[in-house]
């Protein structure tokens, strides 16, 4: 509640406003042109002192009030957001558990690729780090689904990413974002086909590992000679399967063929992964260096264990994203 407040002092905030907030104009006419006294003696001499007083008391009531309204709320705002601008964040790092570990007798190693290193960061390019192109949810079959057409023999099964060889439960099937590569950002769900990422049910700390195809990225560490090389037979221990284009805390990315790019061969996404630490430092080290060489991974060779009890899985052919749940190409 405001406290009393008498004549004389309410006429010097008066004169105060006048003169500091030109609360009329300087030639003491209103904004219609009518004449207003500067003072009490004004008034007096007009002989409505006791009148305009009685009005002015309400005027003044009313202005301090509004200001109180309109000034004290704005300044705690100010200093409520001055509060929230100044007061330290800390970022505490992500507690981890044994899924997040390394993966016992697995070594790593790195391959030259035979393209040159991608054009752009690879956290920033939507080709390898899908966390940039999201996807949305979609309601079609949770479980394998037969297309027409032919089909690769040498393939990449999906089947093997698990130690079992087992065909795992859909848990959920979902559309990618399509990327607008002129505008750089994100477009439209891809509605062909239907579904690109599918869900699929594993135990929590389960081992992943390279999904087989009967293709192979050489035996050679360095590049061979005019960029070519020749497949191994398919139990040569030694050869390669895929290169590791971009790997993260929680995603990975690989490609059955030994460029840089998606452009040409099968590319394989892994969601919601903990990537092998070893495995994820090296790739980090050369990524950071130029990418002059990258980790290569054997067939069925272990790189990382579920985070939860679902994994995410995409996989691409010549850059176009497939149906992971397609019987005849993939399982």
């Amino acid at each position: 509640m405001l406290a009393p407040v008498d004549d004389d002092t309410l006429m010097a905030a008066f004169t105060h406003l006048h003169r500091h907030l030109n609360f009329f104009p300087s030639n003491g006419s209103s904004p219609h042109g009518r004449i207003i006294p500067h003072s009490s003696i004004a008034l007096r001499r007009a002989g409505s002192y006791n009148f305009c007083m009685k009005h002015f008391r309400a005027v003044c009531l009313f202005t301090l009030a509004t200001l109180i309204a309109i000034f004290i709320p704005s300044a705690l705002g100010a200093k409520q957001n001055a509060q929230t601008e100044l007061t330290p964040r800390v970022f505490l790092p992500l507690v981890t558990s044994s899924a997040c570990q390394d993966i016992a007798g697995e070594t790593y190693q790195t391959l030259v690729p035979v393209s040159l290193p991608t054009d752009r960061p690879a956290a920033q390019h939507a080709d390898l780090n899908l966390a940039l192109r999201g996807y949305v949810a979609t309601t079609h079959t949770l479980g394998l689904v037969d297309y027409g057409g032919a089909t690769d023999s040498r393939a990449p099964k999906l089947f093997s990413l698990f130690a079992d060889n087992r065909v795992p439960e859909f848990s959920s099937v979902s559309q990618m974002y399509a990327w607008d590569w002129l505008t750089n950002s994100r477009g439209e769900p891809i509605a062909n086909p239907p579904v690109t990422l599918v869900g699929m049910r594993v135990t929590p700390d389960e081992i992943l590992r390279v999904p087989k195809s009967e293709y192979n990225i050489g035996t050679r560490t360095l590049r061979p000679p005019r960029g070519f090389f020749i497949d191994a037979t398919k139990d040569d221990s030694t050869k390669f399967e895929v290169l590791v284009l971009y790997a993260s805390h929680e995603r990975i990315t690989l490609k059955y063929t030994r460029e840089d790019n998606v452009i040409l061969g099968y590319t394989l996404h892994i969601e919601n992964v903990c990537v092998a630490p070893a495995l994820l430092d090296l790739y980090r080290s050369w990524n950071q260096n130029g990418r002059g060489q990258l980790p290569g991974l054997k067939q069925g060779q272990a790189f990382g264990r579920a985070r939860d009890n679902t994994i995410g899985v995409v996989i691409r052919d010549n850059g176009s994203f497939m149906d992971p749940r397609s019987k005849k190409d993939w399982w």
